[in-house]
């Protein structure tokens, strides 16, 4: 009984909260369940029993107002109550914050009023508060909306000066708005922005592509830039494949279809071979100096950069292998060690694969010594060095930042099965990390002795643009099988018709935007590989099969051996 009656108090305690914090939970019920009008019935009881209200107290109710401003039923009492909340809020001194001010710039977007919802964006700063991409959406969306091109690029600006990126849904209205707006320059613009921004269009925005150039775009660019073939070649190569940046290329009407890409990377509407993409030669270069000056901080300074001198006079390897995680792999059993042979037999694919030029192997001094001291692996660790395939980190090092560093140096191939998902790799970010793997990694796996290389991809599931001028845009799919990914091939109807030598292709529509069928291919043999030299250049804008061999792109950025 004395336990009841001890507890009870306690239970008093959190039901009889005071009047403020009563009011509050009470509006999150209601934000909650979705009840304006109940919020709203809290709101006047409060303002009748002067209820202290503070700035959680109004974010909450004009959330609530925000989300009901786009419902027909809803939205007159949500426009009501919403200003008359933010004005209360302002008269009583309360300074809003992000989340204030992105409710109130929604519920005046959904008024039809862009210029006061972008104005309460620029009034964010008088408050030491830094916006977000979501606060300066309603004016954008609204300007784009209301076809109001010029201030919906102003937004944009203010964008760009806070430090934010655009992502789909923003880069779409803005293309959309320039192409209703006939600003055949700015959908230029807002395609290679969404080049950069993601990998594989949606629906929705695929679709307004497919519009545009059908229409619109056909009668606003019918007449490209002329530049010289090796002038856009140059480019696309600086460019790290895939894009050359110069602007519309070509003549005539746009010819709009839908398709498939075959593995080989063959478009199947027009025949075009797509490349792989790579980062750019200035995003390599920050790449490699952002490696190096992390391992500086982490290894012993004179160690790492006695590796990076001796790479500049040893620059011409095109694959890196990772001894330790090609040696340990599938070693974890009872009398399991380091695998000398299967790191033999890695070495000796990739030599053979790429003209009989030998790879590097990183691998710790303690690991060789020991492998040294081995009667049956010293044979085999003495022909690495006279080949000059290998090269022994020091004492103390971690080897990951060598070969690493030396692959992105070099631009080279390398072959790891490590996903590079640890704390060193977490420090270079992972926004053009990750493009750089699909582009150099080599995995690898030992089926029942037999070693089975998987290169990299022949070609880059992301929006293309041509040296002709065309542009492969990937649509998002559901499954994991890229044979079945729709894509759309834009070209001009000139660029078809020189096409039409090497692929042909048959049009199941009548209006242009047809499902593509396989072409017969009257070329069987491999692309024809672009010369790509290994020295540094300007960068315009930032940014192979399991067969055995290494595709006419992939690795280092030079001509092959054949």
């Amino acid at each position: 009984m004395h336990q009841e009656n001890s507890k009870n108090p306690m239970k008093k305690k959190k039901i009889h909260k005071n009047t403020e914090a009563n009011f509050l939970y009470e509006l999150n019920s209601c934000s909650k369940s979705k009840d304006l009008k109940s919020a709203i019935s809290l709101y006047e009881s409060a303002i009748s029993n002067k209820t202290r209200l503070n700035q959680q107290h109004f974010s909450t109710l004009l959330y609530l107002c925000s989300t009901f401003s786009i419902d027909p039923e809803s939205k007159d009492l949500a426009l009501t109550y919403g200003f008359r909340v933010f004005d209360h809020m302002m008269a009583l001194n309360i300074h809003p914050n992000e989340a204030s001010v992105t409710s109130i710039a929604r519920l005046a977007a959904a008024k039809g009023d862009g210029d006061y919802a972008f104005e309460m964006v620029k009034k964010l700063g008088d408050y030491q508060v830094l916006p977000r991409l979501r606060t300066y959406e309603p004016a954008l969306f609204c300007f784009c909306q209301k076809l109001e091109a010029q201030k919906a690029y102003e937004v944009e600006e203010d964008i760009n000066k806070v430090g934010l990126s655009l992502e789909e849904p923003q880069i779409a209205a803005l293309l959309k708005v320039s192409a209703e707006t006939g600003r055949g320059y700015r959908v230029y613009e807002y395609l290679q922005k969404l080049r950069r921004s993601v990998r594989c269009v949606n629906e929705e925005t695929g679709k307004l592509l497919e519009d545009w150039f059908s229409g619109k775009g056909s009668e606003v660019c019918s007449e490209g830039g002329k530049f010289d073939v090796g002038f856009v070649k140059e480019a696309i190569l600086r460019n790290g494949g895939g894009w050359h940046g110069l602007g519309w290329i070509g003549k005539g009407k746009w010819v709009v279809r839908k398709g498939n890409v075959e593995p080989n990377g063959r478009c199947c509407c027009c025949g075009e071979q797509l490349g792989c993409v790579d980062i750019d030669d200035a995003e390599t270069e920050r790449f490699a100096q952002s490696v190096a000056g992390l391992a500086m901080e982490r290894e012993v300074k004179a160690n790492f950069r006695e590796f990076q001198d001796w790479l500049e006079e040893n620059a011409d390897y095109e694959a890196m292998l990772d001894g330790a995680n090609i040696g340990l792999y599938q070693q974890n059993f009872a009398e399991g060690g380091f695998s000398v042979l299967q790191l033999d037999a890695v070495i000796k694919e990739m030599y053979n694969t790429s003209g009989n030029k030998w790879p590097l192997v990183i691998l710790h001094n303690k690991r060789v010594r020991a492998l040294l001291e081995n009667p049956s692996c010293r044979k085999l660790v003495e022909d690495w060095r006279n080949n000059g395939v290998l090269y022994t980190t020091p004492h103390g090092s971690n080897d990951d930042w060598y070969w690493l560093y030396a692959a992105v140096k070099l631009r080279c191939l390398l072959v790891t099965n490590d996903e590079m998902r640890d704390h060193i790799f977490e420090l270079l970010g992972s926004s053009f990390f990750l493009k750089w793997k699909e582009r150099h990694q080599v995995r690898y796996t030992f089926l029942k002795g037999t070693l089975k290389l998987q290169m990299p991809p022949s070609y880059s599931v992301v929006i293309q643009e041509s040296e002709k001028g065309s542009w492969h845009v990937p649509v998002v799919c559901d499954g994991n099988e890229e044979s079945t990914r729709t894509w759309l091939c834009i070209t001009r109807r000139g660029a078809c018709e020189d096409l039409g030598e090497t692929a042909s292709y048959r049009e199941t529509s009548e209006n242009g935007n047809s499902r593509c069928c396989k072409p017969e291919m009257s070329n069987t043999g491999d692309s024809e590989s672009l010369p790509i030299d290994n020295k540094s250049h300007g960068s315009l804008d930032s940014f192979p099969n399991s067969n055995g061999r290494i595709p006419s792109v992939t690795g280092k950025r030079k001509e092959r051996s054949p």
